[in-house]
């Protein structure tokens, strides 16, 4: 298939797509006249990249770790690698677990003062007798957990 056609295919530019050749996570035929032609298993190849890209690989880290991922060629140096990125992927999640909790506590507390007329103050509310009540991320903050 020539590039247009993977492009539509993937919903990747084709302009990402050479710069994919260049980085060696694709690679295609050339005709006579100098088009590419790619085979049918690139649309796979691709949506994996794009997958790897998303999960913040770098081109390098992917051209590395392809032929464990596509062949399940493997070796016990590329298995190490593969479990590091895998622990970066486990923090990332984590970190945006915790900033998505944090959001949902801002959102509460916005909606909570929307509801009672009181000014909104995000992430801190009163409890009874006037004394402030922190969200549990905010606490851990200032007593140096977070």
């Amino acid at each position: 298939m020539r590039i247009g056609e993977l492009a539509r295919r993937t919903g990747v530019s084709t302009r990402a797509l050479r710069y994919y050749e260049e980085q060696n996570l694709l690679t295609s035929e050339r005709s006579n006249t100098g088009q590419r032609h790619y085979p049918e298993t690139a649309v796979a190849r691709i949506l994996l990249v794009r997958e790897l890209f998303t999960a913040g690989l770098s081109s390098k880290t992917i051209a590395e770790l392809t032929p464990c991922v596509i062949d399940g060629k493997a070796t016990p140096e590329l298995l190490d690698r593969l479990a590091v990125e895998r622990g970066h992927i486990d923090q990332h999640i984590a970190d945006l677990t915790h900033t998505r909790d944090r959001l949902d506590s801002v959102i509460a507390s916005a909606s909570a003062s929307m509801d009672t007329g009181t000014p909104c103050r995000p992430g801190i509310a009163r409890s009874g007798a006037g004394q402030r009540r922190y969200p549990p991320w905010y606490q851990e903050a200032r007593e140096g957990g977070g």
